[in-house]
Protein backbone atom coordinates (compact mmCIF):
# COMPACT_ATOMS: atom_id res chain seq x y z
CA UNK A 1 0.00 0.00 0.00
CA UNK A 2 2.64 2.62 0.65
CA UNK A 3 4.79 1.65 -2.47
CA UNK A 4 1.05 2.70 -4.36
CA UNK A 5 0.87 5.33 -2.35
CA UNK A 6 4.46 6.42 -3.08
CA UNK A 7 4.16 5.42 -6.83
CA UNK A 8 0.77 8.01 -6.95
CA UNK A 9 2.83 10.42 -5.56
CA UNK A 10 5.92 10.14 -7.73
CA UNK A 11 3.69 9.73 -10.60
CA UNK A 12 1.77 13.15 -9.69
CA UNK A 13 5.36 15.08 -9.06
CA UNK A 14 6.59 13.50 -11.89
CA UNK A 15 3.53 14.85 -13.83
CA UNK A 16 3.83 18.36 -12.80
CA UNK A 17 6.24 19.98 -14.88
CA UNK A 18 4.35 18.95 -17.91
CA UNK A 19 0.19 20.66 -16.65
CA UNK A 20 2.49 23.74 -15.09
CA UNK A 21 3.80 24.26 -18.71
CA UNK A 22 0.95 23.84 -20.08
CA UNK A 23 -0.74 26.27 -17.89
CA UNK A 24 2.42 28.69 -17.83
CA UNK A 25 1.57 28.78 -21.75
CA UNK A 26 -2.19 29.15 -20.96
CA UNK A 27 -1.70 32.43 -19.14
CA UNK A 28 1.23 33.43 -21.47
CA UNK A 29 -1.08 33.17 -24.21
CA UNK A 30 -4.19 35.08 -22.42
CA UNK A 31 -1.58 37.90 -20.97
CA UNK A 32 -0.56 38.16 -24.45
CA UNK A 33 -4.52 38.78 -25.88
CA UNK A 34 -5.06 41.20 -22.56
CA UNK A 35 -1.76 43.35 -23.48
CA UNK A 36 -3.12 43.50 -27.30
CA UNK A 37 -6.81 44.40 -25.83
CA UNK A 38 -5.44 46.61 -23.67
CA UNK A 39 -3.14 47.76 -26.33
CA UNK A 40 -6.02 48.38 -29.10
CA UNK A 41 -7.99 50.21 -25.86
CA UNK A 42 -5.43 52.66 -25.40
CA UNK A 43 -4.91 53.36 -28.92
CA UNK A 44 -8.48 54.03 -29.78
CA UNK A 45 -8.90 56.88 -27.06
CA UNK A 46 -5.17 57.69 -27.68
CA UNK A 47 -6.13 58.37 -31.25
CA UNK A 48 -9.87 60.07 -30.48
CA UNK A 49 -8.08 62.78 -28.36
CA UNK A 50 -5.51 63.07 -30.77
CA UNK A 51 -8.75 63.70 -33.30
CA UNK A 52 -10.53 65.98 -30.74
CA UNK A 53 -6.97 68.39 -30.10
CA UNK A 54 -7.12 69.16 -33.33
CA UNK A 55 -10.83 70.31 -34.13
CA UNK A 56 -9.93 72.10 -31.31
CA UNK A 57 -7.45 74.38 -32.87
CA UNK A 58 -10.57 75.35 -35.15
CA UNK A 59 -13.62 74.58 -33.90
CA UNK A 60 -14.43 77.93 -31.58
CA UNK A 61 -17.17 79.66 -32.29
CA UNK A 62 -19.16 82.86 -30.73
CA UNK A 63 -22.57 81.67 -29.14
CA UNK A 64 -24.84 84.38 -27.03
CA UNK A 65 -25.68 82.90 -23.46
CA UNK A 66 -29.65 81.65 -23.42
CA UNK A 67 -32.16 83.24 -20.53
CA UNK A 68 -32.44 81.65 -17.31
CA UNK A 69 -35.52 78.94 -16.92
CA UNK A 70 -37.42 80.89 -14.27
CA UNK A 71 -38.40 79.22 -11.27
CA UNK A 72 -42.61 79.06 -11.18
CA UNK A 73 -44.30 80.98 -8.83
CA UNK A 74 -47.81 80.15 -7.09
CA UNK A 75 -49.46 81.27 -4.92
CA UNK A 76 -49.21 78.76 -2.13
CA UNK A 77 -52.34 77.09 -0.65
CA UNK A 78 -52.11 77.53 3.18
CA UNK A 79 -52.48 74.15 5.64
CA UNK A 80 -56.21 73.29 6.74
CA UNK A 81 -56.43 71.88 10.05
CA UNK A 82 -59.33 69.48 9.91
CA UNK A 83 -61.69 69.55 13.08
CA UNK A 84 -60.35 66.39 15.36
CA UNK A 85 -64.06 65.12 15.85
CA UNK A 86 -64.10 64.50 12.01
CA UNK A 87 -61.78 61.96 12.57
CA UNK A 88 -64.72 59.88 13.65
CA UNK A 89 -66.61 60.25 10.79
CA UNK A 90 -67.05 57.42 8.21
CA UNK A 91 -65.48 58.10 5.17
CA UNK A 92 -66.76 57.07 1.85
CA UNK A 93 -65.16 55.83 -1.45
CA UNK A 94 -65.18 58.93 -3.84
CA UNK A 95 -63.53 58.65 -7.12
CA UNK A 96 -61.84 61.45 -7.69
CA UNK A 97 -60.46 62.87 -11.23
CA UNK A 98 -57.34 64.24 -12.32
CA UNK A 99 -55.72 65.97 -15.14
CA UNK A 100 -52.37 63.80 -16.29
CA UNK A 101 -49.92 61.31 -15.78
CA UNK A 102 -46.68 62.14 -15.57
CA UNK A 103 -43.95 58.87 -16.48
CA UNK A 104 -41.01 58.46 -13.78
CA UNK A 105 -37.89 60.16 -15.05
CA UNK A 106 -35.61 57.08 -16.48
CA UNK A 107 -32.42 56.85 -14.73
CA UNK A 108 -29.56 55.65 -17.19
CA UNK A 109 -26.84 54.23 -15.87
CA UNK A 110 -23.71 56.43 -15.59
CA UNK A 111 -21.82 57.14 -18.23
CA UNK A 112 -18.26 55.63 -19.21
CA UNK A 113 -14.90 56.24 -20.85
CA UNK A 114 -14.91 55.29 -24.59
CA UNK A 115 -12.23 52.53 -23.45
CA UNK A 116 -10.99 50.79 -20.10
CA UNK A 117 -8.86 53.05 -18.40
CA UNK A 118 -5.78 50.86 -17.22
CA UNK A 119 -3.68 52.66 -14.35
CA UNK A 120 0.32 51.86 -14.64
CA UNK A 121 1.89 49.72 -12.03
CA UNK A 122 1.92 52.27 -8.97
CA UNK A 123 5.90 53.67 -8.34
CA UNK A 124 6.78 54.14 -5.26
CA UNK A 125 8.08 57.78 -5.97
CA UNK A 126 4.06 58.12 -6.55
CA UNK A 127 2.79 60.72 -3.91
CA UNK A 128 -0.59 60.49 -2.14
CA UNK A 129 -2.37 63.76 -2.64
CA UNK A 130 -5.53 64.28 -0.13
CA UNK A 131 -8.57 67.25 -0.76
CA UNK A 132 -11.85 67.05 0.99
CA UNK A 133 -14.93 66.98 -0.58
CA UNK A 134 -17.68 67.76 1.91
CA UNK A 135 -16.13 65.71 4.90
CA UNK A 136 -15.24 63.35 3.05
CA UNK A 137 -10.90 62.96 2.83
CA UNK A 138 -10.44 61.87 -1.10
CA UNK A 139 -7.16 60.29 -1.97
CA UNK A 140 -5.17 60.11 -5.20
CA UNK A 141 -1.68 59.35 -6.75
CA UNK A 142 -0.04 62.07 -8.35
CA UNK A 143 3.70 61.11 -10.24
CA UNK A 144 4.17 64.31 -9.77
CA UNK A 145 3.89 65.47 -13.51
CA UNK A 146 -0.09 66.53 -13.41
CA UNK A 147 0.65 70.32 -12.58
CA UNK A 148 0.72 72.62 -15.22
CA UNK A 149 0.46 75.92 -16.31
CA UNK A 150 -1.23 77.46 -19.40
CA UNK A 151 0.49 79.94 -20.95
CA UNK A 152 -2.54 81.96 -22.68
CA UNK A 153 -6.33 80.83 -23.49
CA UNK A 154 -5.40 80.19 -27.38
CA UNK A 155 -7.12 77.79 -28.97
CA UNK A 156 -3.05 76.18 -30.39
CA UNK A 157 -2.10 76.30 -26.47
CA UNK A 158 -5.01 74.38 -24.96
CA UNK A 159 -5.18 71.86 -27.79
CA UNK A 160 -1.60 71.48 -27.26
CA UNK A 161 -1.82 71.11 -23.43
CA UNK A 162 -4.84 68.62 -24.22
CA UNK A 163 -2.34 66.44 -26.19
CA UNK A 164 -0.26 66.07 -22.70
CA UNK A 165 -3.24 65.53 -20.78
CA UNK A 166 -3.86 62.51 -23.05
CA UNK A 167 -0.32 60.88 -23.15
CA UNK A 168 -0.94 58.60 -19.88
CA UNK A 169 0.30 60.47 -16.74
CA UNK A 170 -3.44 61.06 -16.06
CA UNK A 171 -4.85 57.92 -16.61
CA UNK A 172 -3.52 56.61 -12.66
CA UNK A 173 -5.66 60.11 -11.78
CA UNK A 174 -8.46 59.36 -14.09
CA UNK A 175 -9.34 55.54 -13.03
CA UNK A 176 -8.54 56.61 -9.61
CA UNK A 177 -11.51 59.10 -9.80
CA UNK A 178 -13.86 56.32 -11.31
CA UNK A 179 -13.16 54.12 -8.45
CA UNK A 180 -14.10 57.04 -5.85
CA UNK A 181 -17.48 57.93 -7.68
CA UNK A 182 -18.14 53.87 -7.78
CA UNK A 183 -17.54 53.12 -4.17
CA UNK A 184 -19.13 56.39 -2.63
CA UNK A 185 -21.58 56.04 -5.12
CA UNK A 186 -21.50 59.48 -6.26
CA UNK A 187 -23.97 60.96 -8.71
CA UNK A 188 -23.42 62.67 -11.90
CA UNK A 189 -23.54 65.50 -9.84
CA UNK A 190 -21.55 64.57 -6.93
CA UNK A 191 -18.94 63.35 -9.16
CA UNK A 192 -19.00 66.46 -11.38
CA UNK A 193 -18.22 68.55 -8.41
CA UNK A 194 -15.67 66.28 -7.15
CA UNK A 195 -13.49 66.43 -10.31
CA UNK A 196 -13.73 70.16 -9.59
CA UNK A 197 -12.63 70.15 -5.99
CA UNK A 198 -9.92 68.31 -6.90
CA UNK A 199 -8.80 70.17 -9.76
CA UNK A 200 -9.17 73.45 -7.54
CA UNK A 201 -6.84 71.75 -5.10
CA UNK A 202 -4.28 70.78 -7.12
CA UNK A 203 -4.17 73.53 -9.54
CA UNK A 204 -5.47 76.20 -7.72
CA UNK A 205 -9.19 77.61 -7.17
CA UNK A 206 -10.95 78.43 -10.43
CA UNK A 207 -8.01 78.61 -12.70
CA UNK A 208 -7.74 78.00 -16.08
CA UNK A 209 -5.64 75.01 -15.57
CA UNK A 210 -8.20 73.49 -13.05
CA UNK A 211 -11.03 74.17 -15.71
CA UNK A 212 -9.24 72.71 -18.37
CA UNK A 213 -8.20 69.60 -16.11
CA UNK A 214 -11.81 69.21 -14.97
CA UNK A 215 -13.30 69.05 -18.41
CA UNK A 216 -10.12 66.46 -19.09
CA UNK A 217 -11.61 64.39 -16.31
CA UNK A 218 -15.27 64.48 -16.84
CA UNK A 219 -14.71 64.43 -20.44
CA UNK A 220 -12.43 60.94 -20.34
CA UNK A 221 -15.08 59.59 -17.81
CA UNK A 222 -17.84 59.59 -20.52
CA UNK A 223 -19.22 63.12 -20.00
CA UNK A 224 -20.63 65.67 -22.67
CA UNK A 225 -18.55 68.74 -21.84
CA UNK A 226 -17.64 71.68 -23.70
CA UNK A 227 -15.03 74.23 -22.83
CA UNK A 228 -16.24 78.20 -23.01
CA UNK A 229 -13.58 81.30 -23.08
CA UNK A 230 -13.69 84.96 -22.25
CA UNK A 231 -11.43 86.84 -22.53
CA UNK A 232 -8.33 85.15 -20.79
CA UNK A 233 -10.81 83.38 -18.56
CA UNK A 234 -12.34 79.59 -19.26
CA UNK A 235 -15.14 77.70 -17.73
CA UNK A 236 -16.39 74.49 -18.06
CA UNK A 237 -19.87 73.75 -19.70
CA UNK A 238 -21.78 70.73 -18.87
CA UNK A 239 -25.05 68.97 -20.47
CA UNK A 240 -27.75 67.51 -19.23
CA UNK A 241 -31.26 66.95 -20.49
CA UNK A 242 -32.77 68.99 -17.28
CA UNK A 243 -34.03 72.36 -17.95
CA UNK A 244 -32.27 73.95 -14.03
CA UNK A 245 -33.63 76.91 -13.30
CA UNK A 246 -32.78 80.31 -12.43
CA UNK A 247 -29.07 79.29 -14.26
CA UNK A 248 -28.44 80.58 -17.50
CA UNK A 249 -27.39 78.29 -20.66
CA UNK A 250 -25.46 78.49 -24.07
CA UNK A 251 -27.38 75.77 -26.87
CA UNK A 252 -25.00 74.51 -29.01
CA UNK A 253 -26.27 72.30 -31.51
CA UNK A 254 -29.38 71.89 -30.18
CA UNK A 255 -28.73 71.30 -26.68
CA UNK A 256 -28.50 73.34 -23.22
CA UNK A 257 -24.57 73.75 -22.18
CA UNK A 258 -24.60 75.27 -18.42
CA UNK A 259 -21.76 76.52 -16.76
CA UNK A 260 -19.87 75.11 -13.56
CA UNK A 261 -18.80 78.32 -12.34
CA UNK A 262 -19.27 82.39 -13.02
CA UNK A 263 -19.61 82.96 -16.97
CA UNK A 264 -22.59 85.46 -18.70
CA UNK A 265 -22.98 86.90 -22.04
CA UNK A 266 -21.01 86.44 -25.48
CA UNK A 267 -18.27 83.80 -25.24
CA UNK A 268 -16.48 81.45 -27.38
CA UNK A 269 -17.05 77.79 -27.18
CA UNK A 270 -15.29 75.05 -28.76
CA UNK A 271 -18.33 73.32 -30.04
CA UNK A 272 -16.71 69.85 -31.48
CA UNK A 273 -18.00 66.69 -29.43
CA UNK A 274 -16.35 63.56 -28.13
CA UNK A 275 -16.97 60.16 -29.26
CA UNK A 276 -19.96 58.73 -27.13
CA UNK A 277 -20.44 61.22 -24.56
CA UNK A 278 -23.30 61.38 -22.25
CA UNK A 279 -25.05 64.10 -20.68
CA UNK A 280 -25.06 64.60 -16.67
CA UNK A 281 -28.21 63.53 -15.20
CA UNK A 282 -29.57 64.66 -12.21
CA UNK A 283 -31.12 62.14 -10.81
CA UNK A 284 -29.88 60.23 -7.28
CA UNK A 285 -29.98 56.73 -7.93
CA UNK A 286 -28.25 55.82 -4.22
CA UNK A 287 -27.33 58.35 -2.01
CA UNK A 288 -23.72 59.31 -2.14
CA UNK A 289 -21.90 58.44 1.06
CA UNK A 290 -20.14 61.41 2.93
CA UNK A 291 -18.08 61.23 6.33
CA UNK A 292 -20.48 61.19 9.03
CA UNK A 293 -20.50 64.38 11.07
CA UNK A 294 -24.30 64.35 12.81
CA UNK A 295 -26.48 67.33 13.72
CA UNK A 296 -27.74 67.31 17.60
CA UNK A 297 -30.66 64.79 18.33
CA UNK A 298 -34.27 66.15 17.26
CA UNK A 299 -37.33 64.83 18.56
CA UNK A 300 -40.07 65.05 16.33
CA UNK A 301 -43.57 63.69 17.85
CA UNK A 302 -46.95 63.07 16.80
CA UNK A 303 -49.80 65.10 18.39
CA UNK A 304 -52.23 62.04 18.30
CA UNK A 305 -49.83 58.87 19.10
CA UNK A 306 -48.05 60.57 22.15
CA UNK A 307 -46.49 57.80 22.64
CA UNK A 308 -44.41 58.44 19.31
CA UNK A 309 -41.28 59.97 20.39
CA UNK A 310 -39.22 59.76 17.40
CA UNK A 311 -35.05 60.96 17.95
CA UNK A 312 -33.36 61.61 14.51
CA UNK A 313 -29.70 63.28 13.72
CA UNK A 314 -28.55 63.97 10.10
CA UNK A 315 -25.10 63.81 8.65
CA UNK A 316 -24.23 67.71 7.84
CA UNK A 317 -21.88 66.61 5.42
CA UNK A 318 -24.59 64.86 3.10
CA UNK A 319 -26.96 68.48 3.86
CA UNK A 320 -24.22 70.10 2.44
CA UNK A 321 -24.15 68.28 -0.58
CA UNK A 322 -27.95 68.57 -1.05
CA UNK A 323 -27.66 72.30 -0.64
CA UNK A 324 -25.38 72.52 -4.37
CA UNK A 325 -28.34 70.17 -5.96
CA UNK A 326 -29.71 71.93 -9.32
CA UNK A 327 -33.26 72.37 -9.19
CA UNK A 328 -34.93 71.25 -12.25
CA UNK A 329 -37.78 69.88 -14.54
CA UNK A 330 -37.93 67.37 -17.45
CA UNK A 331 -39.56 68.69 -20.82
CA UNK A 332 -41.04 71.54 -19.69
CA UNK A 333 -43.21 70.18 -17.18
CA UNK A 334 -42.72 72.00 -13.88
CA UNK A 335 -44.54 68.70 -12.06
CA UNK A 336 -41.73 66.26 -12.92
CA UNK A 337 -39.08 68.06 -10.20
CA UNK A 338 -40.42 66.26 -7.53
CA UNK A 339 -39.89 62.83 -8.27
CA UNK A 340 -36.37 63.51 -8.58
CA UNK A 341 -36.76 64.55 -4.80
CA UNK A 342 -39.09 61.84 -4.04
CA UNK A 343 -37.41 59.06 -5.60
CA UNK A 344 -34.20 59.51 -3.62
CA UNK A 345 -34.26 57.03 -0.30
CA UNK A 346 -32.97 58.59 3.12
CA UNK A 347 -29.61 57.90 3.77
CA UNK A 348 -28.49 54.49 5.28
CA UNK A 349 -27.74 56.58 8.71
CA UNK A 350 -31.56 57.86 8.71
CA UNK A 351 -33.11 54.58 7.73
CA UNK A 352 -30.85 52.80 10.43
CA UNK A 353 -32.17 55.57 13.00
CA UNK A 354 -35.83 56.39 12.30
CA UNK A 355 -37.31 53.14 10.69
CA UNK A 356 -37.21 50.69 13.55
CA UNK A 357 -38.66 53.52 15.80
CA UNK A 358 -41.71 53.99 13.03
CA UNK A 359 -41.96 50.26 12.75
CA UNK A 360 -42.49 49.98 16.47
CA UNK A 361 -45.57 51.63 16.08
CA UNK A 362 -47.25 50.38 13.42
CA UNK A 363 -45.92 46.55 13.58
CA UNK A 364 -48.97 44.54 14.18
CA UNK A 365 -51.63 47.01 12.41
CA UNK A 366 -54.04 47.13 9.22
CA UNK A 367 -52.58 49.05 6.33
CA UNK A 368 -55.47 51.70 7.14
CA UNK A 369 -53.96 51.73 11.05
CA UNK A 370 -50.57 51.72 10.18
CA UNK A 371 -50.57 54.71 7.01
CA UNK A 372 -52.83 56.83 9.46
CA UNK A 373 -50.24 56.59 11.96
CA UNK A 374 -47.45 57.30 9.73
CA UNK A 375 -49.76 59.87 8.01
CA UNK A 376 -50.51 62.03 11.38
CA UNK A 377 -46.68 61.86 12.50
CA UNK A 378 -45.86 63.63 9.18
CA UNK A 379 -49.00 66.47 9.63
CA UNK A 380 -48.15 67.30 13.36
CA UNK A 381 -44.67 66.45 14.18
CA UNK A 382 -43.49 68.81 11.84
CA UNK A 383 -43.69 72.92 11.55
CA UNK A 384 -45.32 74.31 8.58
CA UNK A 385 -44.02 77.36 6.77
CA UNK A 386 -43.62 78.98 3.09
CA UNK A 387 -40.60 78.16 1.28
CA UNK A 388 -40.67 82.55 0.43
CA UNK A 389 -40.34 83.05 4.04
CA UNK A 390 -37.50 80.76 5.17
CA UNK A 391 -35.57 80.49 1.89
CA UNK A 392 -37.11 83.73 -0.28
CA UNK A 393 -37.87 81.25 -3.06
CA UNK A 394 -39.61 78.14 -3.27
CA UNK A 395 -36.88 75.17 -2.69
CA UNK A 396 -37.99 71.36 -2.03
CA UNK A 397 -36.55 68.84 0.36
CA UNK A 398 -35.18 65.42 0.14
CA UNK A 399 -36.26 63.04 2.72
CA UNK A 400 -32.79 63.61 4.83
CA UNK A 401 -33.37 67.66 4.57
CA UNK A 402 -37.15 67.63 6.07
CA UNK A 403 -36.01 65.62 8.98
CA UNK A 404 -33.36 68.67 9.77
CA UNK A 405 -34.87 71.57 8.84
CA UNK A 406 -37.08 73.36 11.54
CA UNK A 407 -39.89 74.33 8.83
CA UNK A 408 -41.22 72.78 5.97
CA UNK A 409 -44.17 73.31 3.28
CA UNK A 410 -46.25 70.53 1.63
CA UNK A 411 -44.19 69.28 -0.78
CA UNK A 412 -41.63 68.14 1.41
CA UNK A 413 -44.10 66.36 3.76
CA UNK A 414 -45.35 64.38 0.69
CA UNK A 415 -42.02 63.34 -0.51
CA UNK A 416 -41.08 62.09 3.01
CA UNK A 417 -44.16 60.75 3.35
CA UNK A 418 -44.26 58.78 -0.20
CA UNK A 419 -40.63 57.39 1.31
CA UNK A 420 -41.55 56.15 4.54
CA UNK A 421 -44.76 54.42 3.38
CA UNK A 422 -42.65 52.57 0.13
CA UNK A 423 -39.95 52.00 2.51
CA UNK A 424 -41.99 50.44 5.33
CA UNK A 425 -45.05 49.47 3.99
CA UNK A 426 -43.98 48.23 0.51
CA UNK A 427 -46.79 50.17 -1.33
CA UNK A 428 -46.77 51.82 -4.08
CA UNK A 429 -47.45 55.80 -3.94
CA UNK A 430 -47.75 58.19 -6.16
CA UNK A 431 -47.48 62.38 -6.03
CA UNK A 432 -50.74 64.35 -6.25
CA UNK A 433 -49.77 68.17 -7.71
CA UNK A 434 -52.54 70.73 -7.92
CA UNK A 435 -51.66 74.29 -8.40
CA UNK A 436 -49.44 75.77 -5.20
CA UNK A 437 -50.28 72.30 -3.69
CA UNK A 438 -48.67 68.24 -3.05
CA UNK A 439 -49.86 65.55 -1.99
CA UNK A 440 -50.02 61.98 -2.11
CA UNK A 441 -52.40 58.59 -2.75
CA UNK A 442 -51.40 55.28 -1.84
CA UNK A 443 -52.23 51.63 -3.78
CA UNK A 444 -53.17 49.55 -0.62
CA UNK A 445 -53.61 46.13 -0.94
CA UNK A 446 -56.41 45.74 1.74
CA UNK A 447 -59.75 47.21 1.29
CA UNK A 448 -59.22 51.11 2.42
CA UNK A 449 -62.02 53.47 2.17
CA UNK A 450 -62.20 57.29 0.59
CA UNK A 451 -61.24 59.69 -2.00
CA UNK A 452 -59.13 57.55 -4.96
CA UNK A 453 -57.62 57.55 -7.90
CA UNK A 454 -57.41 54.99 -10.74
CA UNK A 455 -54.13 54.89 -12.67
CA UNK A 456 -53.12 52.56 -14.82
CA UNK A 457 -55.75 49.76 -13.26
CA UNK A 458 -54.51 50.41 -9.86
CA UNK A 459 -56.78 52.30 -7.25
CA UNK A 460 -54.99 54.92 -5.13
CA UNK A 461 -56.03 56.50 -1.83
CA UNK A 462 -55.58 60.03 -1.01
CA UNK A 463 -53.38 60.98 1.87
CA UNK A 464 -52.34 64.72 2.31
CA UNK A 465 -49.95 65.17 4.73
CA UNK A 466 -50.94 68.95 5.33
CA UNK A 467 -54.46 68.41 6.03
CA UNK A 468 -53.59 68.57 9.71
CA UNK A 469 -56.00 65.79 11.91
CA UNK A 470 -57.37 64.59 8.35
CA UNK A 471 -57.28 60.26 8.09
CA UNK A 472 -56.66 58.64 5.28
CA UNK A 473 -58.77 59.03 2.24
CA UNK A 474 -59.88 62.59 2.32
CA UNK A 475 -59.01 65.40 -0.02
CA UNK A 476 -58.05 68.71 1.42
CA UNK A 477 -60.47 71.28 1.77
CA UNK A 478 -60.51 73.34 -1.88
CA UNK A 479 -58.84 71.19 -3.90
CA UNK A 480 -59.58 71.12 -7.64
CA UNK A 481 -59.15 67.31 -8.51
CA UNK A 482 -59.67 68.09 -11.98
CA UNK A 483 -56.88 70.11 -12.71
CA UNK A 484 -54.23 67.62 -10.74
CA UNK A 485 -51.43 65.97 -11.57
CA UNK A 486 -49.87 62.42 -11.03
CA UNK A 487 -46.77 62.08 -10.71
CA UNK A 488 -45.77 58.28 -10.89
CA UNK A 489 -42.36 57.22 -8.31
CA UNK A 490 -40.32 54.34 -8.64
Amino acid sequence: MKRILFLGIAVCVAALPAKAQEEKTAREQYEEFRKQAVGEYEDFRRKCNEEYAEFMREAWREFEMGPAVPKPKEKPVPPVVAPIEDREQPVENRPIPFDKVLPVPVVEPQPQPISPIQSPLPDPTWKPFDFEFFGANIRVLLNGEERFHLESCDDNTIADMWLVLADGRYDELLSTCLFHREDRKFCDWAYLLMLQELADSLLGEDSNEAVLLTAFLYCQSGYKVRIARQDEKLCLLYATQNEIYNVPSWTVDGERFYPLGEMRGRVYICAVPFPQEKSLSLAIAEVPYFDEIFSPMRKLLADRFVAMDIDIEINMNLLDFYDTYPTSMIDGDFGTRWAFYANVPPSEEVCAMLYPQLREYIEGKSQWEASNILLNWVQTAFVYEYDDVVWGEDRAFFPDETLYYPYCDCEDRSILFSRIVRDLMGLEVILLYYPGHLATAVCFTEEVKGDYLVVNGKRYVVCDPTFINANVGRTMTDMDNATAHVILLE
